[in-house]
């Protein structure tokens, strides 16, 4: 009877032992949740790394890419937030400056930004702001003084396309019609080619990664007016900083602090990755971890070279340092942000 109570017991230990050796992700899928629609930059980055995560996690988990678009990818942050378990298995893809919709205290805004697990993002960007080239507003000196303003196309208030439109209208007196309601970037320049919108605010690194964008340069059917950073892109040679515009129209020092708060936003990269809160520490580990081997891997460095994109690595810890960081504002500058932001 002893000997086979001994052996129960060492097969318990063994089973024991060899459940604590199996990787925690074996065996399982991650779902990465993108809030753009596909074809999206950021739909593009989270199908180029989803695979990498599987060849470099510990126990090679299935990734599935699953599209949650609306309201500037606010629906999956608040459900990466609220409503998927701490678990690992769901990560999200959204837009970096979706953080100023919790600044405004936006009651649909049902996340805390410094709380969320940050995982990695990829490429610092700056903004800029492009005009149909058919439109009659060559610079911004001609959007100051149009009577009519030109309209951009917007996904959601809580991104670039809104806010860089109203900064520019608040440091210089520039108007522009805003036309919400777009799902995405592509529905914005279907709108732009058929003349119901005549301009769009985003990023550098997208405008010159991907179509239709080749296209519009090649035909010179699209004028860049404004770009911001700290130096003009040497792709963009003759087109104006933000601050070289605010030096021009003498902005005001709390206006440009603004800009730089809300410009910062391009330090969260260009599609940040981040997961739900509580999730344990050695599970995090392994999530950034992987993501930064991911952007090292030749495959992705090569489908990087393809789309004629940048992978330059923003780490997790970075990510969630500066979440901390921006999430801590005085109240005269959240007083400028909400009007910006239409409030």
């Amino acid at each position: 009877m002893r000997k086979v109570c001994l052996l129960a017991l060492a097969a318990l230990l063994w089973a024991v032992a060899a459940a604590a050796q199996t990787p925690y992700f074996q065996g399982k899928t991650i779902r990465v949740i993108v809030g753009y629609p596909a074809g999206s930059s950021h739909d593009i980055w989270a199908r180029m790394i989803a695979p990498q995560l599987t060849k470099h996690i510990p126990g090679n988990p299935a990734t599935v890419v699953q599209i949650m678009p609306g309201a500037g990818s606010m629906t999956a942050a608040n459900y990466i937030y609220g409503v998927a378990k701490p678990d690992g298995l769901s990560v999200g893809v959204i837009n970096a400056a979706l953080y100023f919709e919790q600044l405004q205290k936006k009651p649909e805004a049902k996340f805390d930004w410094a709380k969320f697990t940050w995982i990695g993002s990829t490429t610092p960007t700056s903004s800029l702001l492009y005009m149909w080239a058919a439109a009659p507003y060559k610079t911004m000196a001609d959007v100051i003084k149009a009577k009519e303003p030109p309209k951009c196309g917007v996904t959601g208030t809580g991104n670039t396309g809104y806010f860089y439109p109203k900064l520019l209208e608040l440091t210089m007196g520039a108007k522009f019609q805003l036309v919400t309601g777009y799902q995405g970037g592509a529905d914005i320049e279907l709108a732009v080619e058929r003349g119901e919108v005549q301009c769009r605010a985003f990023t550098i690194q997208v405008f010159f990664g991907r179509e239709p964008f080749h296209t519009w340069r090649s035909k010179n059917q699209v004028r860049v007016l404004v770009q911001g950073g700290k130096k003009r892109d040497p792709r963009l040679p003759d087109t104006p900083l933000f601050t070289e515009l605010m030096d021009q129209y003498k902005t005001s020092d709390i206006h440009r602090r603004l800009v730089a708060v809300m410009s910062g936003s391009g330090e969260f990269g260009t599609a940040p990755m981040f997961a739900t809160p509580g999730i344990p520490a050695e599970q995090v580990k392994t999530l950034r971890n992987a993501y930064a081997k991911a952007l090292t891997s030749p495959e992705l460095l090569a489908e990087v070279k393809k789309q004629n994109l940048e992978a330059d690595l923003i780490h997790g810890d970075e990510l969630e340092a500066l979440a901390k960081d921006v999430m801590n504002q005085p109240a005269e500058v959240l007083g400028l942000l909400r009007k910006v932001m239409g409030e």
